[in-house]
Formats: structure tokens, sequence, C-alpha cells
């Protein structure tokens, strides 16, 4: 392994290889971060949404999980970076107001955000519906309306079973930015290609952002781990790991 690689100029390039990798891994955190508070909140609304006692917003939220679950993602990336602009007038006035990275970046966020919510979304609905029913008759016959009965009672235990499987979706979002190479977005998979096709050193740079992406993940498993530990409630929840 020759690790002086790293410390080479680019030829058609400012900086050394560690430094494009390290411009790639910026644009990997930042579509990762974005997308998680993206799909965090739609997964909570259409979670909620799915465990109603109306019909409609059951089947609307239904149909939302089973549309973004079931299409492979690279795919969607596709629809939303090609597809998409061309069939809204209005996104595709839009796009034309940004240059190439941003229309990447935003397309990036944008669809991993949905794909990963339908995903927190069936978490979020698995979660309300493990409580005992009679946590939310309780809060009902104290005089809770069925919003803060989901915002005090339901939702506040629920995050808390769920923390585990969110914990590997944070891990999987983090992983799936590697899919937006496909729509030209200079995140860190895309920069280890262009590393290894300009110098012909693959292995040092796949071995470089294995790394890199394994010791992300580890420290987005410690920190929801932490996370589940401050917030477990004693007898109810099992022990944190």
């Amino acid at each position: 392994m020759n690790l002086d690689i790293f410390l080479q100029q680019v030829p058609d390039g400012d900086g050394a290889w560690w430094q494009m990798l390290a411009s790639g891994l910026q644009w990997t955190l930042l579509v990762a971060l974005c997308a998680w508070v993206m799909a965090f909140v739609l997964g909570s609304v259409v979670g909620v949404a799915r465990t109603t006692e109306t019909r409609w917003l059951t089947r609307c939220g239904d149909a939302y999980v089973e549309l973004f679950r079931n299409i492979p993602l690279i795919v969607q990336f596709f629809l939303w970076y090609f597809v998409v602009p061309g069939l809204i007038p209005a996104v595709k006035v839009w796009v034309t107001t940004l240059d190439p990275t941003h229309h990447q970046v935003v397309t990036a966020i944008v669809c991993l955000g949905f794909f990963t919510s339908a995903r927190i979304a069936e978490q979020v609905r698995s979660g309300i519906q493990s409580l005992a029913r009679g946590q939310r008759n309780a809060a009902y016959a104290v005089g809770l309306t069925p919003l803060q009965a989901y915002r005090h009672v339901l939702l506040p235990m629920a995050y808390r079973l769920i923390i585990p499987p969110l914990t590997s979706e944070v891990m999987n979002l983090i992983k799936n930015t590697a899919v937006a190479y496909s729509i030209g977005l200079t995140e860190l998979f895309f920069r280890t290609r262009e590393m290894g096709e300009m110098t012909f050193r693959y292995f040092e740079a796949f071995a470089a952002a294995t790394l890199v992406y394994v010791v992300i993940a580890l420290a987005a498993n410690r920190l929801m781990a932490w996370i589940e530990r401050r917030v477990a409630v004693p007898g109810y929840i099992g022990g944190a790991r």
C-alpha cells in the first residue's frame, strides 16, 4: 500500500488527494444531516397518520410508505433529478436558477429524505402500536385531545422504543449518500472513484473510503446508543446497550 499517494497533488485541481476526499466527505455529511432532519420529521408525521382512527389518513400514509419504500433508491434519484423538473414547470424554472452542484445537493437531500422517511414512518407506526392501549385511553380520560395525547404521551414513549431501529436508519442513510454519485454529486464515493480512475490506486482509494464510512457509521451508532441510555425509562424499557 502506497500511502504517499494521498499527499500527491491532484493533476487537474487544487490541493492533494486527501483534500479532495475530504471535500467529498463534507458533501456526504451535509447531505446525510439535512436528509435525516427531513426524513425524521416527515416519517413522524406519516407514522402518526397511520395510527389515527381517520381512515383516509391511514390509507394515505400506507400509500406513501409503499410508494417510496418499494422503488429502488437509484431509480428515485433519476426521477427526482431528470423527470420531476420536466413534469413540473415551477420546479424546472427554480432548478434553472441553481448551479449544477446545488441542484445535485438539493436532489440528493430530497430523494434520501423521502426514501428514509418511509422507513421511519413504519418504525414510528410500530412503536406507537406496541404501546399498551391503556396509555391512549388514559390520555383521553384526563382530557387530552388526540394531538395532545400523541405529543405528550404516545410519541415520547414510542421514540424511546424505536431508537435501535432508528440507529440502523441513521447508518443506512450515511451509506446511501454514496448513490448520489449517480447524478454527479461530488460526495465521498464520487471522489474515491475519481481518485482510483486518475491514479489507478484503487486499493488505497477505496480502503480510505471504507475506513471513513466505518468511522462515521460507528460514531453515529455510539451517539444513538448514548441517546438511548439517556432517555431510557427505568422499569419499562430494557437496559440500554
